[in-house]
């Protein structure tokens, strides 16, 4: 049996889990006001020792890798390193829209993350969690009016962003159950990595964005 250990620390709320090829062996929710950094460790020990394993037992370990709060992302990709680092095992790095649009149920699922400012995250997923349209920042009417037609689930986390134009989801609190059942998924396929090699999803601005904002972005015609 593989085990996947998976950490998301990018919002108000946190979780960890332990994953394997038959699910999600067990997750834990994490909530601390002052940051998850000083609780992780004692979580994850407890979490370990609940299932008589050692951290030598884990075979690949995940992160969420944002979009979230800047120190959120980076603790839980600080995290991953070092475990695996000192295990000697890999990592494998989730998009937290990708671990949202899990939750849902429809083909096409719209993941959206509120990025303050009035913007948000938004990524379109398919029913297999392959991305239809790139993740990207931008004012919600912008990403909105940039959907493509369909019967479109929208997967929310957090804040409310008002009236969506179709059925809405609230994924959980904590993603990293949705986050361990990708990262098997993952490591069924040979797609872990050293940890070297990952880092925070930093979601860029879409074009429409980008010309919404500067103009002379527009190319020469």
């Amino acid at each position: 049996m593989s085990l996947v250990l998976a950490i998301d620390t990018t919002g108000e709320f946190g979780s960890i889990a332990l994953a394997s090829e038959r699910g999600v062996l067990e997750e834990v929710s994490l909530e601390s006001p002052d940051g998850f950094a000083h609780v992780l460790f004692h979580a994850i020990e407890r979490l370990l020792q609940r299932h008589g394993m050692r951290m030598a037992d884990i075979d690949a370990f995940a992160s969420a890798s944002g979009p979230g709060s800047f120190t959120g992302v980076r603790v839980g990709l600080v995290a991953v390193k070092g475990l695996a680092e000192a295990a000697g095992k890999k990592v494998i790095a989730v998009s937290n829209l990708q671990a949202m649009a899990a939750c849902g149920s429809r083909p096409l699922r719209a993941a959206v993350l509120d990025a303050r400012r009035g913007e948000v995250y938004g990524g379109i997923y398919d029913e297999t969690l392959h991305l239809v349209q790139p993740e990207v920042v931008a004012s919600l009417p912008s990403w909105l009016a940039s959907l493509p037609h369909g019967d479109l689930e929208f997967i929310i986390r957090g804040s409310a962003l008002g009236a969506l134009p179709g059925p809405t989801l609230e994924a959980p609190r904590g993603l990293a159950g949705s986050i361990g059942r990708i990262a098997i998924g993952r490591l069924m396929k040979g797609q872990s990595v050293d940890p070297s090699e990952i880092d925070a999803n930093y979601v860029r601005r879409s074009d429409a964005e980008l010309l919404w904002k500067d103009p002379r972005l527009a190319p020469h015609r």
